[in-house]
Protein backbone atom coordinates (compact mmCIF):
# COMPACT_ATOMS: atom_id res chain seq x y z
CA UNK A 1 0.00 0.00 0.00
CA UNK A 2 1.56 3.43 -1.15
CA UNK A 3 0.34 7.04 0.20
CA UNK A 4 0.15 9.30 -2.11
CA UNK A 5 -1.12 13.31 -1.78
CA UNK A 6 -1.67 12.05 1.83
CA UNK A 7 -4.39 9.19 0.15
CA UNK A 8 -4.31 6.01 0.47
CA UNK A 9 -3.80 3.69 -2.87
CA UNK A 10 -4.16 0.11 -3.04
CA UNK A 11 -1.27 -1.53 -5.11
CA UNK A 12 -2.21 -3.74 -7.87
CA UNK A 13 -1.18 -6.91 -7.48
CA UNK A 14 0.93 -8.12 -10.31
CA UNK A 15 0.00 -10.72 -12.80
CA UNK A 16 2.14 -13.12 -12.04
CA UNK A 17 1.25 -12.86 -8.04
CA UNK A 18 -2.38 -13.44 -9.32
CA UNK A 19 -1.69 -16.29 -11.67
CA UNK A 20 0.21 -17.86 -8.31
CA UNK A 21 -2.54 -17.19 -6.51
CA UNK A 22 -5.36 -18.79 -8.44
CA UNK A 23 -2.89 -21.89 -8.66
CA UNK A 24 -2.62 -22.62 -4.90
CA UNK A 25 -6.46 -21.92 -4.63
CA UNK A 26 -6.99 -24.37 -7.95
CA UNK A 27 -4.10 -27.45 -6.02
CA UNK A 28 -6.47 -26.55 -2.68
CA UNK A 29 -9.50 -27.46 -4.17
CA UNK A 30 -8.30 -30.37 -6.22
CA UNK A 31 -6.58 -31.52 -3.11
CA UNK A 32 -9.35 -31.67 -0.64
CA UNK A 33 -11.88 -33.03 -3.28
CA UNK A 34 -9.51 -35.55 -4.01
CA UNK A 35 -9.12 -36.90 -0.75
CA UNK A 36 -12.85 -36.52 -0.48
CA UNK A 37 -13.12 -39.09 -3.50
CA UNK A 38 -10.74 -41.05 -1.92
CA UNK A 39 -12.65 -40.98 1.46
CA UNK A 40 -16.03 -41.86 -0.61
CA UNK A 41 -14.42 -44.56 -2.74
CA UNK A 42 -13.11 -46.46 0.44
CA UNK A 43 -16.51 -45.85 2.25
CA UNK A 44 -18.62 -47.55 -0.58
CA UNK A 45 -15.73 -50.48 -0.71
CA UNK A 46 -16.26 -50.81 3.28
CA UNK A 47 -19.85 -51.22 2.60
CA UNK A 48 -18.95 -53.94 0.71
CA UNK A 49 -17.49 -55.90 3.59
CA UNK A 50 -20.26 -56.31 5.59
CA UNK A 51 -22.51 -59.81 5.59
CA UNK A 52 -25.97 -59.63 4.18
CA UNK A 53 -28.20 -58.78 7.21
CA UNK A 54 -30.86 -61.01 8.78
CA UNK A 55 -33.58 -60.89 11.47
CA UNK A 56 -35.25 -63.96 11.28
CA UNK A 57 -31.90 -66.06 10.61
CA UNK A 58 -33.39 -68.31 14.31
CA UNK A 59 -36.33 -69.73 12.00
CA UNK A 60 -33.73 -71.06 9.37
CA UNK A 61 -30.12 -70.95 10.56
CA UNK A 62 -28.98 -72.50 7.32
CA UNK A 63 -28.41 -68.65 6.29
CA UNK A 64 -25.83 -68.32 8.48
CA UNK A 65 -24.50 -71.92 8.92
CA UNK A 66 -23.81 -74.80 6.30
CA UNK A 67 -24.45 -77.46 9.51
CA UNK A 68 -28.17 -76.74 9.35
CA UNK A 69 -28.30 -78.47 6.03
CA UNK A 70 -30.92 -80.97 6.01
CA UNK A 71 -31.24 -80.53 9.87
CA UNK A 72 -35.21 -80.47 10.18
CA UNK A 73 -35.37 -83.99 8.33
CA UNK A 74 -37.32 -83.26 5.50
CA UNK A 75 -36.64 -80.83 2.22
CA UNK A 76 -37.20 -77.23 2.91
CA UNK A 77 -37.52 -74.29 0.50
CA UNK A 78 -37.28 -70.58 1.88
CA UNK A 79 -37.13 -67.37 -0.22
CA UNK A 80 -36.40 -63.81 1.41
CA UNK A 81 -36.56 -60.59 1.21
CA UNK A 82 -34.89 -57.48 3.11
CA UNK A 83 -35.14 -53.83 3.27
CA UNK A 84 -32.81 -52.07 5.53
CA UNK A 85 -33.37 -48.44 6.59
CA UNK A 86 -36.59 -48.11 4.28
CA UNK A 87 -36.21 -44.68 2.31
CA UNK A 88 -32.62 -43.78 2.78
CA UNK A 89 -30.59 -43.48 -0.40
CA UNK A 90 -28.76 -46.36 -1.37
CA UNK A 91 -29.74 -48.23 1.77
CA UNK A 92 -29.20 -51.82 1.40
CA UNK A 93 -31.64 -54.62 0.02
CA UNK A 94 -31.13 -58.71 0.06
CA UNK A 95 -32.74 -61.48 -2.08
CA UNK A 96 -31.54 -64.75 -0.45
CA UNK A 97 -33.56 -68.10 -1.67
CA UNK A 98 -32.49 -71.03 -0.11
CA UNK A 99 -33.44 -74.98 0.37
CA UNK A 100 -31.59 -77.95 1.40
CA UNK A 101 -32.44 -81.66 2.32
CA UNK A 102 -31.83 -84.62 4.69
CA UNK A 103 -30.72 -87.26 3.02
CA UNK A 104 -29.02 -90.82 3.60
CA UNK A 105 -31.63 -91.82 6.80
CA UNK A 106 -31.49 -88.24 8.21
CA UNK A 107 -27.48 -88.75 8.42
CA UNK A 108 -26.66 -86.06 6.21
CA UNK A 109 -27.87 -83.20 4.11
CA UNK A 110 -27.20 -80.73 0.99
CA UNK A 111 -27.89 -77.41 0.42
CA UNK A 112 -28.23 -74.66 -2.17
CA UNK A 113 -28.23 -71.01 -1.19
CA UNK A 114 -28.32 -67.70 -3.88
CA UNK A 115 -28.06 -64.13 -2.56
CA UNK A 116 -28.51 -60.66 -4.35
CA UNK A 117 -27.45 -58.06 -1.88
CA UNK A 118 -27.01 -54.32 -2.49
CA UNK A 119 -25.59 -51.16 -0.68
CA UNK A 120 -25.08 -47.80 -3.00
CA UNK A 121 -23.62 -48.52 -5.61
CA UNK A 122 -22.04 -52.02 -4.87
CA UNK A 123 -24.01 -55.74 -5.60
CA UNK A 124 -23.14 -59.19 -4.29
CA UNK A 125 -24.30 -61.85 -6.22
CA UNK A 126 -23.22 -65.62 -4.59
CA UNK A 127 -24.49 -68.76 -5.21
CA UNK A 128 -23.02 -71.96 -2.34
CA UNK A 129 -23.60 -75.28 -2.58
CA UNK A 130 -23.67 -76.81 0.89
CA UNK A 131 -22.76 -80.16 2.60
CA UNK A 132 -23.31 -81.45 6.06
CA UNK A 133 -22.59 -84.71 8.29
CA UNK A 134 -24.45 -85.83 11.74
CA UNK A 135 -22.54 -87.17 14.68
CA UNK A 136 -24.69 -88.66 17.38
CA UNK A 137 -23.70 -87.21 20.52
CA UNK A 138 -26.27 -88.92 22.65
CA UNK A 139 -29.58 -90.32 21.84
CA UNK A 140 -30.97 -87.03 22.15
CA UNK A 141 -28.00 -84.62 21.02
CA UNK A 142 -27.00 -84.20 17.38
CA UNK A 143 -23.38 -82.73 16.52
CA UNK A 144 -23.45 -81.55 12.88
CA UNK A 145 -20.55 -80.40 10.87
CA UNK A 146 -20.89 -78.37 7.31
CA UNK A 147 -19.02 -76.85 4.63
CA UNK A 148 -20.23 -74.79 1.80
CA UNK A 149 -18.41 -73.55 -1.42
CA UNK A 150 -19.57 -71.30 -4.38
CA UNK A 151 -18.46 -67.80 -6.14
CA UNK A 152 -19.61 -64.42 -5.75
CA UNK A 153 -19.38 -61.39 -8.00
CA UNK A 154 -18.51 -58.28 -6.57
CA UNK A 155 -19.88 -55.06 -9.10
CA UNK A 156 -19.38 -51.70 -8.42
CA UNK A 157 -21.21 -49.03 -10.69
CA UNK A 158 -20.07 -45.84 -10.43
CA UNK A 159 -22.89 -44.63 -12.71
CA UNK A 160 -24.75 -44.41 -9.54
CA UNK A 161 -22.52 -42.14 -8.08
CA UNK A 162 -22.51 -38.01 -8.43
CA UNK A 163 -19.03 -37.08 -7.14
CA UNK A 164 -17.76 -33.48 -7.28
CA UNK A 165 -15.65 -34.03 -9.71
CA UNK A 166 -16.92 -35.66 -12.42
CA UNK A 167 -13.91 -36.13 -14.27
CA UNK A 168 -12.15 -38.13 -11.24
CA UNK A 169 -10.38 -41.39 -12.19
CA UNK A 170 -12.16 -42.57 -8.60
CA UNK A 171 -15.12 -42.84 -10.40
CA UNK A 172 -14.32 -43.83 -14.28
CA UNK A 173 -16.20 -46.58 -15.07
CA UNK A 174 -17.21 -50.03 -13.42
CA UNK A 175 -15.86 -53.17 -12.01
CA UNK A 176 -16.84 -56.59 -11.69
CA UNK A 177 -14.44 -59.04 -10.05
CA UNK A 178 -15.73 -62.85 -9.45
CA UNK A 179 -14.18 -64.56 -6.47
CA UNK A 180 -14.55 -68.02 -4.78
CA UNK A 181 -15.95 -68.28 -1.54
CA UNK A 182 -15.67 -71.32 0.78
CA UNK A 183 -17.30 -71.38 4.15
CA UNK A 184 -17.51 -73.92 7.59
CA UNK A 185 -19.70 -74.54 10.03
CA UNK A 186 -20.72 -76.50 13.51
CA UNK A 187 -24.30 -77.17 15.26
CA UNK A 188 -24.90 -78.99 18.61
CA UNK A 189 -28.57 -79.32 19.24
CA UNK A 190 -31.10 -81.55 21.26
CA UNK A 191 -35.10 -80.65 21.62
CA UNK A 192 -34.10 -78.03 23.51
CA UNK A 193 -31.32 -75.87 23.02
CA UNK A 194 -29.11 -75.02 20.47
CA UNK A 195 -25.54 -73.94 19.95
CA UNK A 196 -23.71 -72.44 16.11
CA UNK A 197 -20.45 -71.41 15.08
CA UNK A 198 -19.89 -70.49 11.81
CA UNK A 199 -17.66 -68.48 9.25
CA UNK A 200 -19.97 -68.75 6.34
CA UNK A 201 -17.34 -67.04 3.90
CA UNK A 202 -13.39 -67.68 4.95
CA UNK A 203 -11.97 -66.12 2.31
CA UNK A 204 -10.84 -62.36 2.63
CA UNK A 205 -11.55 -60.74 -1.02
CA UNK A 206 -9.57 -57.54 -2.53
CA UNK A 207 -10.32 -55.13 -5.75
CA UNK A 208 -8.03 -53.12 -7.71
CA UNK A 209 -9.26 -50.06 -9.29
CA UNK A 210 -7.33 -47.22 -11.02
CA UNK A 211 -4.45 -49.13 -9.26
CA UNK A 212 -5.58 -49.13 -5.91
CA UNK A 213 -5.97 -52.11 -3.38
CA UNK A 214 -9.46 -51.98 -1.81
CA UNK A 215 -11.06 -54.69 0.76
CA UNK A 216 -14.22 -56.37 -0.71
CA UNK A 217 -14.88 -59.03 2.12
CA UNK A 218 -13.13 -59.70 5.51
CA UNK A 219 -14.20 -62.41 7.42
CA UNK A 220 -16.98 -62.83 9.85
CA UNK A 221 -17.74 -64.63 12.48
CA UNK A 222 -21.00 -65.55 14.39
CA UNK A 223 -21.72 -67.31 17.38
CA UNK A 224 -25.44 -68.31 18.49
CA UNK A 225 -27.23 -70.10 20.90
CA UNK A 226 -31.13 -70.63 21.96
CA UNK A 227 -33.16 -72.69 24.47
CA UNK A 228 -36.35 -73.72 24.53
CA UNK A 229 -38.24 -73.36 27.98
CA UNK A 230 -41.74 -75.68 27.98
CA UNK A 231 -44.10 -73.17 30.50
CA UNK A 232 -47.31 -75.39 29.40
CA UNK A 233 -48.24 -77.89 26.97
CA UNK A 234 -49.51 -75.16 24.39
CA UNK A 235 -46.83 -72.56 25.19
CA UNK A 236 -42.76 -72.40 24.90
CA UNK A 237 -40.67 -69.59 25.67
CA UNK A 238 -37.50 -69.03 23.34
CA UNK A 239 -35.05 -66.98 24.20
CA UNK A 240 -31.86 -66.51 22.05
CA UNK A 241 -28.56 -64.28 21.31
CA UNK A 242 -26.56 -63.96 18.78
CA UNK A 243 -22.51 -62.48 18.20
CA UNK A 244 -20.88 -61.61 15.21
CA UNK A 245 -17.23 -60.37 14.93
CA UNK A 246 -15.28 -59.05 12.31
CA UNK A 247 -11.92 -57.50 11.92
CA UNK A 248 -11.63 -54.07 12.60
CA UNK A 249 -15.64 -53.37 13.88
CA UNK A 250 -17.18 -53.95 17.12
CA UNK A 251 -18.78 -57.24 18.23
CA UNK A 252 -22.52 -57.20 17.15
CA UNK A 253 -24.51 -58.74 19.69
CA UNK A 254 -28.69 -59.74 18.95
CA UNK A 255 -30.67 -60.13 21.73
CA UNK A 256 -34.10 -62.35 21.33
CA UNK A 257 -36.82 -63.73 23.09
CA UNK A 258 -39.95 -64.92 21.35
CA UNK A 259 -43.25 -67.34 22.61
CA UNK A 260 -44.43 -70.35 20.12
CA UNK A 261 -47.82 -71.10 20.65
CA UNK A 262 -49.08 -75.23 19.52
CA UNK A 263 -46.26 -75.46 17.67
CA UNK A 264 -47.63 -72.81 14.75
CA UNK A 265 -47.51 -69.90 16.08
CA UNK A 266 -44.42 -67.91 17.08
CA UNK A 267 -43.77 -63.86 18.20
CA UNK A 268 -41.10 -61.97 19.88
CA UNK A 269 -38.84 -58.68 20.37
CA UNK A 270 -35.44 -58.11 19.20
CA UNK A 271 -32.51 -56.00 19.81
CA UNK A 272 -29.18 -55.29 17.87
CA UNK A 273 -26.52 -53.89 20.10
CA UNK A 274 -29.37 -51.99 21.43
CA UNK A 275 -29.17 -49.57 18.61
CA UNK A 276 -31.92 -51.62 16.83
CA UNK A 277 -35.44 -52.26 18.34
CA UNK A 278 -38.15 -54.76 16.36
CA UNK A 279 -40.57 -57.50 16.23
CA UNK A 280 -41.24 -60.36 14.61
CA UNK A 281 -43.81 -63.28 13.63
CA UNK A 282 -43.38 -66.33 12.40
CA UNK A 283 -46.86 -68.98 11.06
CA UNK A 284 -47.27 -71.98 10.27
CA UNK A 285 -50.03 -73.07 7.89
CA UNK A 286 -51.19 -76.95 6.81
CA UNK A 287 -48.15 -78.24 8.56
CA UNK A 288 -45.99 -77.28 5.27
CA UNK A 289 -46.03 -73.37 4.46
CA UNK A 290 -44.61 -70.53 6.67
CA UNK A 291 -44.74 -66.97 6.59
CA UNK A 292 -42.28 -64.88 8.69
CA UNK A 293 -41.93 -60.96 8.84
CA UNK A 294 -39.84 -58.66 10.90
CA UNK A 295 -40.23 -55.03 11.64
CA UNK A 296 -37.19 -52.73 12.88
CA UNK A 297 -36.82 -49.41 14.11
CA UNK A 298 -33.29 -47.83 14.41
CA UNK A 299 -32.32 -45.17 17.20
CA UNK A 300 -30.75 -41.85 16.87
CA UNK A 301 -27.57 -43.35 17.54
CA UNK A 302 -28.05 -45.20 14.26
CA UNK A 303 -29.74 -43.83 11.22
CA UNK A 304 -32.69 -42.70 13.08
CA UNK A 305 -36.14 -43.95 13.48
CA UNK A 306 -37.38 -42.34 10.30
CA UNK A 307 -35.49 -45.13 8.89
CA UNK A 308 -36.92 -48.46 9.13
CA UNK A 309 -36.24 -52.26 8.33
CA UNK A 310 -38.29 -54.87 6.96
CA UNK A 311 -38.10 -58.18 6.44
CA UNK A 312 -40.20 -60.96 4.82
CA UNK A 313 -39.79 -64.43 4.20
CA UNK A 314 -42.31 -67.16 3.15
CA UNK A 315 -41.56 -71.22 2.97
CA UNK A 316 -42.17 -74.41 2.25
CA UNK A 317 -41.20 -77.74 3.43
CA UNK A 318 -42.85 -81.53 2.66
CA UNK A 319 -41.64 -85.01 3.27
CA UNK A 320 -39.87 -85.98 0.16
CA UNK A 321 -38.28 -89.36 0.99
CA UNK A 322 -39.40 -92.01 2.91
CA UNK A 323 -37.45 -91.34 6.20
CA UNK A 324 -38.10 -87.49 6.60
CA UNK A 325 -40.73 -86.06 8.80
CA UNK A 326 -42.29 -82.44 9.75
CA UNK A 327 -41.94 -80.90 12.79
CA UNK A 328 -43.86 -78.23 14.48
CA UNK A 329 -42.51 -74.39 14.06
CA UNK A 330 -40.39 -74.77 17.66
CA UNK A 331 -37.87 -77.05 16.21
CA UNK A 332 -34.53 -75.93 14.83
Amino acid sequence: MNNVNGCLKLKSPSHDHVISTQKKISDIWYMKNYFAAVLIFFCLSASAQQDPLYSQYLNNPFVLNPAYAGLTNNLNFSLGYRSQWAGFEGSPKTINFNSHISLHDNKMGAGLMVISDQIGNSTINEIFGSYSYRINVTDSKILSFGLQAGIANYQIDNSKVNPFDSGDPLFQGNNSETKPSFGFGAILKDDKFFISLSVPRMLSTTIETQGKQASLYTQHYYLMGSYLFFLSERIRFKPSTLLKFVSGAPASVDLNASFIINEKYQAGLLTRSFNTYGLFVQALWNDSFRFGYTFEMPTGSSVGTNFTSHEITIGYRLNALGFHRNNGVLSY
